[in-house]
């Protein structure tokens, strides 16, 4: 007989060799009522007969005492008594940080090693990207060597270098050599990096694939044909000088798998839009073209035979895009869930009806400084069930008669009025009709007093009144 108790169970395991069938039915009924008390007051037994002819018991409790363990051995743990002694309590610790922002935790890194060492757990850092003042960060060798180790424990996969030079880019990628894969997106902005630069951070940073390039105003279009990594999925350029028609060929020529584009440039024209091939069509999902001021509706042709698959389209200052240009968007990109006509001064009340014809996917649209969108343009959007965010900010012709057609909107969850200096307070009043909405601005609207912001936040207490 071999018996073994201990907290997590009891477990009890009996080998009784059965000699003859007699013995085994001389069991008396004393003994039954005791084993049916057992099994009434204890745990349950199973007997089973193996091949041999020998009976097994084994008896096992409930695991209710694994709970009761679990829950002694966290009480029998040495709890803080004092006041210093919770502040060094690590598991106090990690959740403690949880309520400070990013900066914050930086500042609380530098009280004392033990709170350093628990703050540059990755944990703590997550969906943060570092701004590095490559200026700032001084002559010292040995000092930039540990803020580029912190970088590293810390375990960043994206950085944005600001004020870059070649000579910054190189140090940065010799500090990052041992942790090259880590580092996945990279942001260089209002730097003084050349083609030299820039084809050394591709070559000794082959995991990147997301890149952002803002006033990089020594790159060149050579730089960028020369040096373009094929893994890259997102691109941005802005406000780089040399960027012209050449970039946008050897972006669509370059990088195949390239999923989002954003693209500020003065001087890109319609004959850039046409390398786009069906190619890109299958993968770029989001592109966005900020400021092209010489894109035209010939522009718009190429891109909607060219990328029919788009769900994002941006053309906020293209401010050469007609009604004739929206007609084809509504007519051929009807996957679109995202669409940003902003400071398109030629854009009329047509243009919102083809969008509400055919776009019935649409959650996002954007009409900043439209000032030729009416009240009768906001009637035909009032009939896009699908349409969840509308911003409408400085429509300057946009009455109370649209803005009573917007109060059948229900789905909307974020509206914008800002700079609309012909709505009455009464027609504010009666936004109290859409009861999803999360988010209302109303800067710069006149009809938004103090009285008609206090009434609507008291009727729409899950919306945040911007005033």
């Amino acid at each position: 007989m071999e018996i073994s108790n201990g907290i997590r169970g009891l477990r009890f395991n009996r080998d009784q060799q059965s000699h003859s069938s007699q013995s085994a039915s001389q069991t008396t009924p004393r003994a039954m009522s005791s084993s049916a008390g057992s099994r009434e007051s204890g745990p349950s037994t199973h007997r089973y007969m193996n091949g041999s002819g020998t009976m097994n018991a084994r008896l096992v409790r409930s695991p209710k005492p694994l709970i009761a363990r679990k829950i002694r051995s966290l009480f029998s743990k040495t709890q803080p008594d004092t006041l210093a002694d919770l502040f060094s309590d690590e598991r106090f610790l990690e959740r403690f940080f949880m309520y400070f922002s990013a900066e914050e935790r930086g500042v609380l890194a530098q009280v004392c090693r033990q709170w350093k060492t628990i703050l540059y757990h990755q944990k703590f850092w997550t969906n943060i990207i570092p701004i590095v003042s490559c200026r700032g960060l001084g002559s010292n060798a040995e000092s930039k060597a540990l803020y580029y180790e912190s970088l590293q424990i810390r375990g960043f996969d994206s950085v944005c270098l600001f004020g870059a030079t070649d000579e910054s880019i190189a140090e940065f990628v010799s500090h990052f050599s041992t942790h090259k894969k880590q580092i996945r997106s990279i942001c260089l902005r209002c730097s003084n990096v050349t083609d030299t630069g820039l084809d050394v951070l591709f070559k000794r940073m082959p995991c990147l694939y997301k890149v952002e390039l803002s006033g990089c105003n020594e790159i060149t279009e050579t730089g960028l044909w020369s040096c373009l990594n094929p893994k890259i999925v997102s691109l941005t350029i802005n406000d780089c000088i040399n960027v012209a028609d050449d970039t946008v060929g050897a972006i669509a020529q370059l990088l195949p798998s390239l999923y989002e584009l954003n693209l500020q440039a003065y001087h890109v024209t319609d004959a850039s839009l046409a390398f786009f091939s069906a190619k890109q069509g299958y993968v770029l999902s989001i592109l966005r073209l900020h400021s092209c001021w010489e894109i035209t509706n010939h522009g718009i042709v190429n891109i909607v035979h060219s990328l029919p698959n788009l769900t994002v389209l941006s053309l906020s200052g293209c401010s050469k895009i007609t009604d004739d240009g929206v007609e084809l968007i509504a007519e051929n990109l009807r996957k679109l869930r995202s669409l940003d006509l902003s400071w398109c001064p030629r854009v009329t009340d047509a243009s919102l009806e083809y969008i509400a014809c055919d776009l019935s996917q649409l959650e996002e649209l954007t009409l900043d400084r439209c000032s030729h969108v009416t009240d009768i343009g906001v009637g035909y959007l009032s009939t896009m069930t699908s349409l969840r965010k509308l911003f409408l900010r400085w429509c300057t012709q946009v009455r109370d008669f649209g803005i009573k057609h917007i109060y059948s909107m229900r789905n909307l969850r974020v509206l914008s009025l800002a700079g609309c200096s012909l709505i009455s307070n009464q027609a504010l009043c009666g936004l109290t009709q859409l009861r999803n909405l999360d988010e209302l601005e109303l800067t710069n609207c006149p009809g938004a007093s103090k009285e008609v912001c206090l009434y609507l936040r008291e009727n729409m207490l899950r919306c945040l009144v911007l005033d």
